[in-house]
C-alpha cells in the first residue's frame, strides 16, 4: 500500500507541475495581450512633451477637447477601423462651424445624380445674387479655401430638412443643420430658388422649399461663457447655442469614413454618388488652394489643414494628400481629416475639436486660434503620424 500511495503521490505531483507550468505560460500570453490591448496611440501622444500639446493637456477642462483617430488595416479585400476617442461625447456641444460643409457638399452631389436635366457643371445662380457658379465650382471653393456664400448656394438647392434627412437615412447621425453660415437670412427656413441654365441661353427657375422649424437643443454645455456681443453691446451670461448647428465628432467622423472608404458599409449606408462624383468630392477635398488659382501667400497650403501643418505657411511635402475639412468659428477650431501619405503607405483618420475662449467671451473676436488651438492640432497630427510610421 505505502507503494501503491508513493506512485499515486508521484503522478499527482507530476500532475500539478504540469498545471502550473501551463497556468505560468497561459499567464504570460495573457499579461502579453493585455499589455498589447493597454496600449493607446492616442492617449501616447496626447502624453508628449511638447509644449503645444502639454499646455492644453495641463488645463484641460476650459478647452472642451473632443478626439476620435481611427487606425486603418486592410486584410484581403476588407478595410477594419479601429477606433480611439478622447472625451468624445455627442451629448457636450461644441459648434461645428464650417465643418457642415462637407455633408453639404456630398448631400448637394448625391441630389445632382437624381435629376437627370443637371450635372455638377452645370451653371446657376442664387435669385437675387449676381453671381454665377457651378456645382463643382462651389464644392471645389468649400474645400480649398471653405467658402460661406459656395456653401449657403449649395445649401439654397438643398433646404434644411432634405439635407438633414439625406444624413439620417445613411446613418450619418446625430446632426442637425440649421442655418447657413455668415449671412443675413441665415436661419431663413424658405430656400431662395436657383436660376438654372438649361443651356446657354435658357434658364429655368427652381421651386423654393420649405423646412420645419428647428427644435431646440437640450445637451450638456449648449450654453458657454460668460457674456457675448450682440449688436455691438457686450451682453451678460452665457451664450446659447441650442438652435445652432449640430455636428459631433461621431457624426463627423461617420462621413468621412462612408466617403472615403464606401465599399466599408452597406449600399444603405453608401452615398449615391456616381464613379465620377465619387473621385471629384475626393479631388476636392485634398486640392490645394494654389491648385484651384488662389493666390498662394494668402492661400498657403494649409490654410485649411490644421493637423499636423497647420501652423506653418511652408508648402506641404506633395505625397502626403489630406482630404478633410476645417470648421473655425466663436472660439472653436474642428478639423476632419483622412491623412495618406503616399511614400510611405501610411494613412489614418482624425477628427478633433478644441475651443479657445479664453476670456469667455463671444464674438468678440478674441480667441487663441494662432496661439494655442492650431499649434495643438498640428502637433496632435504629427504625434499620431509618427506613430503610425512605426506601427506594423
Amino acid at each position: 500500500m505505502k507503494f501503491i500511495w508513493g506512485i499515486y503521490n508521484s503522478k499527482m505531483a507530476l500532475q500539478s507541475k504540469r498545471i502550473l507550468i501551463l497556468l505560468a505560460v497561459f499567464g504570460v500570453l495573457f499579461l502579453g495581450c493585455q499589455k498589447e490591448k493597454s496600449i493607446n496611440p492616442l492617449e501616447k501622444a496626447l502624453a508628449s512633451n511638447s509644449p503645444l500639446i502639454k499646455r492644453v493637456m495641463d488645463s484641460l477642462d476650459q478647452y472642451e477637447v473632443q478626439i476620435r483617430y481611427t487606425q486603418i488595416n486592410r486584410k484581403n479585400d476588407s478595410i477594419q477601423f479601429t477606433d480611439f476617442d478622447f472625451q468624445v461625447d455627442k451629448n457636450n456641444y461644441f459648434y461645428p462651424a464650417s465643418t457642415v460643409k462637407f455633408p453639404v457638399a456630398v448631400a448637394a452631389l448625391e441630389k445632382l445624380n437624381e435629376i437627370d436635366s443637371l450635372s455638377r457643371d452645370t451653371r446657376f445662380y442664387i435669385e437675387g445674387d449676381s453671381v454665377e457658379t457651378t456645382f463643382a465650382k462651389a464644392v471645389s471653393e468649400i474645400f480649398a479655401v471653405s467658402d460661406n456664400a459656395a456653401n449657403n448656394r449649395l445649401l439654397e438647392f438643398l433646404g434644411q430638412d432634405t439635407l438633414n434627412q439625406r444624413l439620417k437615412v445613411r446613418g450619418v447621425a446625430p446632426m442637425q443643420i440649421n442655418h447657413r453660415l455668415s449671412t443675413a437670412n441665415a436661419d431663413d427656413l424658405t430656400t431662395k430658388p436657383l436660376i438654372i441654365y438649361i443651356n446657354d441661353s435658357t434658364t429655368v427657375s427652381s421651386t423654393p422649399l420649405v423646412s420645419s422649424y428647428p427644435k431646440p437643443l437640450a445637451i450638456n454645455k449648449i450654453k458657454k461663457g460668460k457674456g457675448y456681443y450682440a449688436d455691438e453691446m457686450l451682453e451678460e451670461g452665457p451664450f446659447d447655442f441650442s438652435f445652432k448647428n449640430y455636428y459631433p465628432i461621431e457624426a463627423q467622423h461617420g462621413l468621412l469614413k462612408r466617403i472615403v472608404f464606401p465599399t466599408a458599409f452597406s449600399s444603405e449606408q453608401r452615398f449615391n454618388l456616381s464613379n465620377s462624383q465619387h473621385e471629384f468630392l475626393l479631388d476636392a477635398m485634398f486640392t490645394l488652394p494654389k491648385e484651384l488659382g488662389y493666390d498662394k501667400e494668402v492661400y498657403y497650403d494649409s490654410y485649411v489643414k490644421f493637423l499636423m501643418f497647420g501652423d506653418s505657411s511652408e508648402p506641404m511635402p506633395e505625397y502626403i494628400k489630406i482630404y478633410n475639412k476645417v470648421g473655425y468659428a466663436y472660439g472653436t477650431l474642428t478639423d476632419c481629416a483622412y491623412i495618406h501619405d503616399e511614400k510611405n503607405d501610411v494613412d489614418f483618420m482624425v477628427t478633433a475639436t478644441i475651443l479657445v475662449n479664453k476670456d469667455g467671451i463671444f464674438n468678440d473676436n478674441v480667441y487663441e486660434y494662432d496661439e494655442i488651438g492650431i499649434p495643438f492640432l498640428a502637433q496632435l497630427g504629427r504625434e499620431l503620424y509618427k506613430y503610425e510610421l512605426n506601427r506594423k
